[in-house]
C-alpha cells in the first residue's frame, strides 16, 4: 500500500531536480519553512526559506552559488507525519568544486502538504533529530 505523505516528499524531489517552481509551490503549505544548509551558508542567509516566496528566494540562490545541483533520496523512513529521507546530492560549482555527498532531509507533513524541511549534511545528526521527534 502506498503511502500519500512518501509520494508527495517523491515528487518534491523531482520538482526540485527540474527546478519546477510551481510544482514545488503547489506541495508546499503557504507558510512552509525550509532551512537549507550549505546554499544558505554560501549566500550568508541564517534565516529560513518561507512560504511562496522563501521557496522562490531559495531556487534563485540555488542558480546563484551553483551551476548543478541535483537531489538523489535512497532511503525514507515514516515517523507519524515526519519523514527522514537519507540520499545524495551532486553539486557543482566554479567556486565551491564538485560535491557528491551523503545528505539527510527532515520533512513535515501535514494536511497533504509538506509544512516544514531541513537538510542535513551529516545523516547521522538529522537521524538523532528524527529520534526526538
Amino acid at each position: 500500500m502506498s503511502d500519500p505523505r512518501v509520494e508527495l516528499v517523491e515528487r518534491l524531489y523531482e520538482c526540485f531536480n527540474r527546478r519546477d517552481e510551481a510544482g514545488i509551490v503547489a506541495l508546499c503549505d503557504e507558510g512552509m519553512e525550509f532551512f537549507p544548509v550549505v546554499t544558505a551558508e554560501v549566500v550568508g542567509r541564517d534565516a529560513p526559506y518561507r512560504g511562496a516566496s522563501g521557496l522562490h528566494d531559495y531556487l534563485t540562490d540555488i542558480a546563484e552559488v551553483w551551476e548543478e545541483l541535483q537531489i538523489s533520496p535512497s532511503e525514507i523512513e515514516r515517523r507519524g507525519d515526519s519523514l527522514l529521507v537519507r540520499g545524495r546530492a551532486y553539486a557543482r560549482s566554479r567556486e565551491l568544486g564538485i560535491r557528491d555527498v551523503p545528505v539527510a532531509w527532515i520533512w513535515a507533513v501535514r494536511d497533504g502538504r509538506i509544512v516544514r524541511g531541513e537538510v542535513f549534511p551529516d545523516p547521522e545528526q538529522a537521524r538523532a533529530s528524527f529520534g526526538t521527534l
